[in-house]
């Protein structure tokens, strides 16, 4: 976790699009019933098709927040980013270095409970499958 000061986002600032969306580990052979304690919980904007609003993104950016949760880890705070040619990863709060995980098609990825995701965790794909998907 980062030593520097987490500013508060204040719910009331963001438009009604915000979701936090937690996203756990799907069966792959490793972990052939999932894993829920290794997650993601994200803090973003959905268009009406549940898939992730750039151009709220763009408005918001310091709202659209990723939480890395591991077992026997420290959560790990970042943010979302978009990458050129309309990718999106997710970067560390205190790291230098690029985005660690990226999103396999995020622009074209629905949330929603029960879907499933694919993000590129250095180097090696995994699939995630959406556990909750709420309001802020």
């Amino acid at each position: 976790m980062s030593k520097t000061q987490r500013q508060p986002i204040l719910n009331a600032s963001l438009p009604a699009q915000f979701r936090q969306i937690r996203i756990a580990l799907a069966r792959e052979p490793d972990h052939p019933d999932g894993d829920a304690e290794v997650a993601y919980i994200l803090v973003a904007p959905l268009d009406a098709e549940d898939r992730i609003d750039a151009r709220l993104w763009k408005a918001h950016r310091d709202a659209c927040r990723v939480v890395r949760r591991r077992p026997d880890e420290q959560d790990s705070w970042g943010h979302l980013v978009h990458r050129q040619g309309g990718g999106w990863a997710f970067h560390y709060d205190g790291e230098a270095a690029p985005a660690d995980e990226v999103g396999h098609h995020f622009a074209d990825e629905r949330f929603v409970v029960g879907g499933y995701v694919s993000l590129n965790e250095h180097g090696k794909m995994h699939t995630y499958r959406v556990t909750t998907s709420s309001h802020i």
